[in-house]
């Protein structure tokens, strides 16, 4: 940690100037766990909290004993509000978001007619960037209502990280751009020319649209165009407003990364083109660090005590020592044969009962000490990953989190981590 200044995760969270935490990062890496575990340090240290995630595991609501999450903010139980803070979690339900984008800007007639058409509902359950944009609508909304002073946000399980950031310009693009004018125009037209025109526009439509949507794309694609007709404009510019917010001094990014050399490279990735965007980094969390309470132990030392162990010596002693501990058990051995009405025999299997035990402790010592080298072998692998990040970007603040035994699956785990987070070094390092 010397090259990488500390990052001040207490700071971070009781600072009211900040109101959004984007926690981000490749898939696997922890981005749940740590926005619940920031969720629960903020709320008990005075914030009013709300975590949204958009995980499909429903860790966070096992995490936080709720029994399910869904689009609508549940108040969480058992968090410390003392301070006065409050705790909220939802799991952003995609197509319900995008259902409510349609009720709250279209009438009646047409919200229905919208919501019933094929093409919509294929769009709004599983187009792709329709994850990141329902993401990004639903920051937006909870910004808005001002029910609470902070939003911690565990961005989707993109394959790339940057996905967050592309996927809702592209989408929104994709919903108030020329190919959805060009979609339009055959109602507008009408007549044959209407349709060479809307065969023109269909020229353009991607062989992936029309596997998802059949034979029946055409009807269905200009039907739901004309039904959105007046709400295409909206789209593009919620999302770049909501972009801006992303951009704006109150949101704080941290870049959540494994000491695995796939994760740092993507979390590089994500430092440069948060940077390029102007959005304001935090710091990277780094989770699941390796780390042990003997570290002055070596692994090169373990594994030559452990080869010493095996060949029958004394772990850090001479091979004489050796043979004055095989003496005195000899010498013992004949003592006890000489008195008191012990034979050679008993004073012989006694000997071997002891030489069995040593050699069976000798033999759990020499697997405990090979299993040492092989964790600071995996604690130096994790540091020279680390280091070849921290030497490419040394102005990013780090914290890291030391690997649990098992998965966090409530409010406890949830603290433990927060408490480490604070830290900002793996417990026992």
């Amino acid at each position: 940690m010397d090259a990488a200044p500390r990052l001040p995760v207490d700071r971070l969270l009781d600072d009211r100037g900040t109101r959004i935490i984007v926690c981000c990062g490749a898939g696997g890496v922890g981005k749940t766990t740590t926005a619940a575990a920031l969720g629960v340090r903020a709320a008990e240290r005075g914030r009013k909290v709300v975590v949204l995630t958009i995980d499909p595991a429903r860790r966070l609501a096992q995490s936080m004993g709720i029994d399910s999450l869904d689009n609508t903010p549940r108040r969480v139980k058992g968090v410390d509000g003392a301070d006065g803070g409050e705790l909220h979690a939802m799991m952003l339900d995609m197509k319900r978001t995008f259902d409510e984008i349609v009720e709250g800007h279209a009438d009646a007639e047409r919200a229905e007619a919208i919501l019933a058409n094929p093409f919509y509902q294929s769009l709004s359950a599983g187009f792709a960037g329709t994850q990141e944009y329902m993401a990004m609508e639903k920051l937006g909304q909870l910004r808005a209502r001002e029910d609470w002073d902070l939003i911690v946000v565990d961005t989707p399980p993109s394959r790339s990280a940057l996905d967050f950031l592309d996927a809702p310009k592209r989408l929104g693009s994709f919903l108030d751009g020329k190919f959805i004018r060009v979609l339009m125009a055959p109602a507008k037209v009408g007549g044959r020319a209407g349709m060479k025109f809307l065969n023109v526009g269909m020229s353009l439509m991607t062989g992936t649209l029309s596997k998802l949507m059949g034979a029946s794309l055409l009807k269905d694609v200009q039907t739901f165009v004309a039904a959105m007709d007046t709400m295409f404009g909206g789209f593009r510019t919620r999302a770049d407003a909501t972009f801006r917010l992303l951009q704006a001094p109150g949101t704080a990014f941290l870049v959540v990364a494994a000491p695995e050399p796939d994760a740092l490279r993507e979390a590089a990735y994500f430092v440069e083109r948060l940077a390029a965007e102007k959005m304001p980094l935090a710091g990277l969390v780094l989770n699941r660090v390796h780390v042990s309470g003997a570290d002055q132990l070596s692994a090169e030392r373990a594994l030559a005590a452990a080869e010493n162990l095996e060949e029958g010596g004394i772990v850090d002693q001479e091979s004489g020592n050796a043979g004055l501990r095989d003496s005195a058990a000899g010498a013992d051995a004949t003592d006890a044969g000489a008195g008191g009405g012990g034979t050679e025999a008993d004073a012989n299997a006694e000997a071997t009962t002891d030489a069995d035990a040593d050699a069976d402790v000798d033999e759990i010592t020499a697997g405990l000490l090979r299993l040492h080298a092989e964790r600071m072998q995996v604690i130096a692998r994790e540091q020279r990953t680390r280091d070849r990040f921290t030497s490419l970007h040394p102005e990013v603040a780090v914290a890291e989190v030391a690997a649990l035994p098992g998965d966090v699956h409530d409010l406890a785990g949830l603290r433990a981590i927060g408490e480490r987070l604070a830290a900002g070094v793996p417990a026992g390092a």
